[in-house]
């Protein structure tokens, strides 16, 4: 588990996604209301080199950002109820960007085959303070997180 202690720590864990992304690279970020799936998408834009402002895709669904060292696919999925299937995401998925799933855990079937689970939580102690997680599901998202973790420890040392 990774304590973030601030919302510099916060940008830099995503700048280090963004940097260490590949394509087809597939994210989806779970957590409440206000825990930063948004920030931390901007921060991943960072790292992928894109200076375009981001905006939620609540109502849009997706927005794709394709001027970074990869494009940037950033979806959020809060809004669909059904017919998640029929969406056509798996294009973006297996596409030649990294997709980041906010509240991804809802595409239940629809989810990507390989994807990694970022679960951000708010600390109970110190509402500033987030705690993240990682459950891979997939060879590649096994090693995108490896990359993750390789590069904030070197942060960190």
């Amino acid at each position: 588990m990774i304590v973030l202690e601030s919302i510099e720590q916060t940008e830099r864990l995503a700048v280090i996604i963004g940097e260490t992304a590949k394509a087809s690279d597939n994210l989806v970020l779970t957590g409440d209301l206000g825990a930063g799936k948004t920030t931390l998408t901007k921060g991943i834009a960072k790292g992928l080199g894109i200076e375009q402002m981001i905006k939620s895709p609540t109502y849009t669904i997706i927005r794709e950002y394709p001027q970074g060292r990869i494009p940037l696919y950033h979806m959020d999925v809060y809004r669909v109820e059904s017919g998640a299937a029929d969406l056509g995401l798996d294009e973006y998925f297996e596409g030649d960007g990294f997709s980041v799933i906010e509240w991804g855990n809802l595409l239940k079937e629809a989810l990507p085959v390989d994807y990694l689970e970022m679960l951000i939580e708010k600390d109970p102690t110190d509402l500033d303070k987030r705690l993240v997680s990682f459950k891979a599901f997939g060879r590649q998202a096994e090693a995108l997180e490896a990359r993750i973790l390789a590069q904030w420890e070197q942060d960190h040392v």
